[in-house]
């Protein structure tokens, strides 16, 4: 079917798919201000917390962030399981690092902050530990994060450490129970979906990138596409994929109105 579509439409490559080198990336305006906040976080050494709804492109904003960054000066450790409990966030912060975690929890978190402050000072590099999926985070582990955060007596910290998740994680760390995390956060940033010129803009980068850089999509389509996905970006990839599928079915060359809706029946449709 791919192939079918990409014969169809003149495509060089799959439009809307997700393995996009950074610099490929659409720039509209709450993934460039998240790309600025997360880059300015990590030259703090801060706690950042960045939340939005799924499909929002929290991750591929971290990504995009990153990217920015000089390999050489910098330790990238990424973390997307938060089911590993607060000893695992531990182990493998320290795996990462190239050590061997120790068994009793009372000297991981030593060994742990040690190697941090080794990275500094011994290696010259900045570490920045990602945690994704951090709304499913426990009440423990938040509490981790708050100890590793208090290093060197709040004079200093040897790394950056970004909170990714849904919007419950921002309001989980309001709560009174984290009073004291939520006081050591640097970034606050929530990730909205895209307004209906970006929209336009993002679907017409993106069949760029595939090869087509004429109108495919027309404006209903595409206004009806922004307003069922609401701007957001994995949504917006999905039925404009359904929508270029339904189209060929109907040996279109233009996506429309009634093929986007048809393409919208059956992404909902349960």
């Amino acid at each position: 079917m791919i192939e079918k579509l990409k014969s169809h439409y003149g495509f060089t490559k799959t439009p809307f798919g997700r393995a996009l080198a950074p610099q490929m990336l659409h720039r509209h305006g709450t993934h460039a201000e998240a790309v600025a906040r997360i880059g300015w976080c990590i030259s703090e050494r801060g706690l950042g917390v960045v939340t939005g709804e799924v499909g929002a492109g929290k991750t591929v904003a971290v990504r995009a962030a990153l990217a920015n960054l000089d390999t050489s000066r910098h330790t990238m450790i990424y973390l997307g399981n938060p089911a590993v409990g607060g000893r695992g966030l531990y182990g493998c912060i320290v795996t990462a690092l190239g050590g061997l975690p120790r068994f009793h929890k009372a000297t991981l978190i030593p060994q742990t902050m040690d190697l941090l402050a080794a990275e500094e000072h011994e290696r010259g590099r900045i570490t920045i530990i990602v945690l994704d999926e951090a709304h499913l985070l426990d009440a423990g582990q938040l509490e981790e994060l708050r100890l590793l955060t208090n290093s060197e007596m709040d004079s200093h910290s040897p790394f950056a450490c970004l909170l990714v998740g849904q919007p419950t994680l921002r309001r989980r760390i309001k709560l009174g129970t984290f009073a004291a995390l939520d006081q050591r956060i640097t970034l606050r940033y929530a990730m909205n979906g895209m307004t209906d010129k970006e929209t336009a803009s993002y679907i017409a980068h993106h069949l760029k990138l595939a090869g087509r850089s004429d109108t495919l999509f027309s404006d209903d389509a595409t206004a009806l596409i922004h307003q069922v996905s609401r701007g957001l970006p994995r949504a917006v990839n999905n039925l404009a994929v359904q929508a270029l599928v339904a189209a060929y079915a109907a040996k279109k060359a233009i996506i429309d109105e009634s093929s986007t809706r048809a393409a919208i029946a059956e992404v909902t449709t349960e």
